[in-house]
């Protein structure tokens, strides 16, 4: 009997989120996406399930992957402003990468319960953690007074994917650069 072939299932996951970034799931076929991981197909089925419950592990890993960084992001600098500065640079620098939260956003909106809760996992400490940073750049003085902080933290989630999907659609650094300047100016 033949020992099956072992292979690295974290970089078979990163090389599906590469190909479902690329395509979505439905422009995935299981032949792309064992070729990108390189694997055989029955390692697929046994490893990860089907394509489905593959989508959705890469999704959860991706979405946790990308809110770290943006926590990371917004954690630095001196001043509260400087960490929402640094966040939507990061935001821009990393743009031209499709991301795969936003892909499975645009293709199946809130039609599947089991995406829309990761989207909400990964969202709920990014709000967060944007709010106390926009109510810490209030008390600096480098936010309205009278901003409502939850709102302006559901705005910049809001400009976030704008940025992502500008940037998507062929929009270049001076404009992505620029999306990031209004957004902040529209919190002062």
């Amino acid at each position: 009997m033949a020992r099956p072939k072992e292979f690295d299932a974290g970089a078979a996951l990163d090389a599906a989120i590469g190909v479902f970034r690329e395509t979505g799931f439905a422009g995935s076929s299981a032949a792309d996406l064992t070729r990108a991981m390189g694997i055989g197909r029955q390692s697929l089925y046994d490893t990860f399930g089907d394509k489905w419950a593959l989508y959705r592990a890469a999704l959860e890993h991706h979405s946790a992957q990308d809110t770290e960084a943006l926590l990371a992001a917004l954690s630095t600098g001196p001043r509260a402003i400087d960490g929402l500065e640094i966040l939507l640079a990061r935001v821009r620098a990393k743009a031209a990468e499709a991301c795969l939260g936003i892909g499975a956003i645009c293709e199946f909106g809130r039609r599947r319960p089991e995406l829309t809760a990761i989207h909400a996992a990964a969202e709920r400490p990014l709000l967060a953690a944007l709010t106390a940073r926009l109510r810490e750049a209030q008390g600096e003085g480098d936010v309205a007074a009278d901003l409502d902080v939850r709102e302006g933290a559901a705005f910049l989630i809001a400009n976030i994917a704008g940025i992502r999907i500008a940037a998507r659609g062929g929009a270049g650094a001076v404009q992505l650069q620029a999306l990031a300047e209004l957004a902040l100016r529209a919190l002062r």
